[in-house]
């Protein structure tokens, strides 16, 4: 969420709306996971957004231990919408 938050900028309002974790293995010892944000995926959301509306992204992540077993897959869904402002001017 604060990574999205932060390649969208100041416009947007981002919250954490929802989250699901597969848990699929003991996580034992110390685990990680790669968030990546892409340019289609933020084009994406400001096309869903650019007329004021929600939009609810799907963002999905595994979790893996050092040997690189998977211990989790994680699926969040994210609310995002222009700020009130930002809505207001674009309707003039």
């Amino acid at each position: 969420m604060l990574m999205l938050l932060q390649n969208l900028g100041d416009d947007y309002v981002v919250w954490d709306k929802a989250a699901n974790i597969e848990f699929v293995s003991p996580g034992k010892g110390r685990v990680y996971a790669d968030f990546t944000i892409t340019e289609q995926l933020l084009d994406e959301i400001r096309q869903h957004t650019a007329g004021g509306d929600k939009y609810l992204p799907r963002l999905h992540v595994e979790v893996r231990d050092e040997q690189g077993t998977l211990v989790a897959r994680v699926q969040k869904t994210l609310y995002v919408r222009l700020k009130p402002r930002m809505r207001q001017a674009g309707a003039k």
